[in-house]
């Protein structure tokens, strides 16, 4: 029985992973683990600074093996990045490159296109809801907490 997608999106079923659905998306040609819930249709892209704290799910990054910072402490450091870069003192790209506890740190914070169904759900419920150009105020995830810069 074929299962029912929202329309963009097809099922496959994976060789190596005892044929585990997987969902392609027909026009990026992205695959994801997880069903997606809206048309391929729908696609964001954005840059994000990541501050991750000792209570996120992975409490390690590129620049720090062990993090041992409090959630509160994590966001005050955050809220002065955002402060910086919204004064102009210094582009998002440039503080996202040295200060981001996320691997694309060396794309500026890029995280290239992403659809609905494929980030942590308040992430991208924060990228969808900006304009392109906006720069959203402190986002909580499993991962830690994240400034998030809708680029398209």
């Amino acid at each position: 029985m074929a299962e029912d997608v929202p329309p963009g999106w097809e099922v496959r079923y994976s060789r190596s992973n005892d044929g585990k659905p997987y969902y392609l998306n027909l026009k990026t040609k992205q695959s994801q683990w997880e069903k997606p819930t809206s048309p391929a249709s729908e696609m964001a892209q954005a840059s994000h600074l990541l501050v991750k704290h000792r209570e996120s799910r992975r409490p390690a990054s590129w620049k720090e093996d062990n993090i041992t910072r409090t959630k509160e402490e994590a966001l005050e450091i955050l809220k002065e990045h955002r402060r910086r870069i919204v004064s102009g003192e210094i582009s998002f790209a440039e503080l996202a490159s040295t200060e981001s506890d996320c691997s694309s740190a060396k794309r500026g914070g890029d995280l290239g296109p992403f659809g609905r169904g494929q980030m942590q759900k308040p992430f991208e419920d924060a990228t969808f809801a900006l304009k392109v150009g906006e720069l959203s105020e402190p986002v909580f995830t499993d991962s830690g907490i994240h400034i998030i810069l809708r680029t398209a």
